[in-house]
């Protein structure tokens, strides 16, 4: 599956909620979404708060799961190509150096 079919699958996910309804009580704006994204990265972080050992997979891939969703969301609702945002990305990077006494 692309990144174009998941988004699909993600907006009939929302739609059979009725969170895209005018009077939902999960109003799917671009600040609302943004923030809802930034929740979710962080649930990635609790998995390791205490030990980078000990992590239980099945629940660190729902977490991740949650952050491409919101991600996906996020960039589409937003008018954004993620997948040529990604291309582009990788392309300015392999232009970039990180030195790492440098600091910027």
């Amino acid at each position: 599956m692309h990144i174009h079919e998941l988004t699909e699958a993600m907006h009939r996910f929302v739609e059979a909620k009725g969170w895209y309804e005018p009077t939902s009580p999960k109003p799917q704006t671009l600040r609302n979404i943004a923030i809802s994204l930034s929740l979710e990265s962080n649930e990635v972080l609790e998995h390791f708060q205490w030990s980078e050992d000990q992590f239980d997979r099945a629940e660190l891939a729902g977490e991740l799961a949650d952050v491409a969703l919101y991600m996906f969301q996020l960039s589409s609702l937003a008018g954004i190509d993620l997948e040529q945002a990604i291309l582009d990305k990788l392309k300015q990077n392999y232009q970039r150096s990180w030195d790492t006494d440098e600091v910027k």
